[in-house]
């Protein structure tokens, strides 16, 4: 079964309330808010207000900031969350990148080893706590002592996490401990400290899901695989469409139409194309940014499923 799930930003009350019932309607998996301190809303404050207009969507970050959050108080916003939405939270973390948003909190972005022990020590941390854990921390990264969370407790008995990033190290990891394993496509980060070299041809897709599974080896069922989707263009022109998208994220064309990274093509040629991706990587999961909303609708009517309902991710034992 393929879901797919809505990363949008806050902008106003009135139309973040009417963009969480759509999405409920459409029969979305997820409704999802970006963290990037500084640049866009605390995604907890807006979730909380999305679960009071909807009864079944999904809720999470896309993805909570490890490199900047604390275990206890991002523990705390999740079960908030989980307690506001009857049991619809979902934790979601990826490492940063961002320098600019550790030098406004006073801080330095740590190299990329920093980075990976920091998300593993936090991950781990929050996961403990949500299960009820008392946690005891003293490493390089992250500082905890006989931390838990005596109130509010989350409503699931295991609220779903997902790891978002293509780090090697991280993707083993992700492998062993994750329910969901997000795929964005991106690459190192660019000189500007925001875009990202793009990261689409098959033989890379390949080795991430090889990391993957190699983590999951022992596991009864490995984590459900998802695609990050960064561009969406309905047309009868696949062909001229990819060559224009090309050219703007510095990909071939062959790449752009083989890409679970992007949906191009008529809705037909999508899910045809969505066969491939789950036959060849296991990838059943999209998420779509808000300006693809309509064409995602479309694509979520023409699904075996129907209109779909909202579903817990698979919680695989380790």
């Amino acid at each position: 079964m393929v879901l797919i799930s809505l990363q949008a930003q806050l902008k106003d009350a009135r139309s973040w309330s009417a963009l969480a019932r759509r999405c409920e309607a459409a029969g979305f998996d997820a409704l999802l808010a970006p963290d990037h301190p500084g640049v866009t809303a605390s995604p907890f404050v807006a979730l909380a207000a999305a679960a009071s207009v909807t009864e079944r969507i999904g809720l999470g970050s896309y993805v909570a900031h490890a490199g900047v959050r604390e275990p206890l108080l991002l523990a705390g916003d999740v079960a908030a969350l989980d307690v506001v939405s009857d049991g619809r939270a979902r934790l979601a973390l990826g490492a940063g990148h961002t320098p600019v948003e550790w030098a406004m909190l006073g801080s330095s972005s740590p190299d990329v080893a920093g980075r990976v022990q920091r998300f593993m020590a936090v991950a781990e941390a929050c996961r403990a706590l949500l299960a009820g854990e008392e946690v005891t921390v003293d490493g390089p990264y992250v500082h905890a002592r006989a931390a838990r969370l005596d109130s509010p407790q989350p409503v699931q008995s295991r609220v779903p996490f997902t790891f978002g990033g293509g780090n090697s190290t991280l993707l083993r990891w992700a492998g062993r401990h994750a329910d969901i394993v997000a795929l964005s496509g991106l690459g190192r980060t660019m000189a500007d400290g925001h875009s990202h070299e793009t990261r689409w041809r098959g033989d890379d897709i390949d080795r991430q899901v090889e990391l993957i599974e190699q983590g999951a080896a022992g596991r009864k069922t490995g984590p459900s695989r998802e695609a990050l989707v960064q561009a969406v263009e309905i047309t009868d022109d696949a062909e001229a469409a990819a060559h224009r998208l090309a050219e703007r994220f510095g990909s071939t064309e062959r790449d752009v139409l083989s890409s679970p990274y992007v949906w191009i093509g008529t809705e037909s040629e999508i899910l045809a194309a969505m066969a491939d991706h789950e036959r060849r990587w296991g990838i059943t999961r999209y998420v779509v940014r808000e300006p693809g909303l309509n064409a995602a609708e479309n694509v979520i009517a023409r699904l075996p499923h129907g209109s779909g309902t909202p579903s817990t991710p698979s919680r695989p034992t380790t």
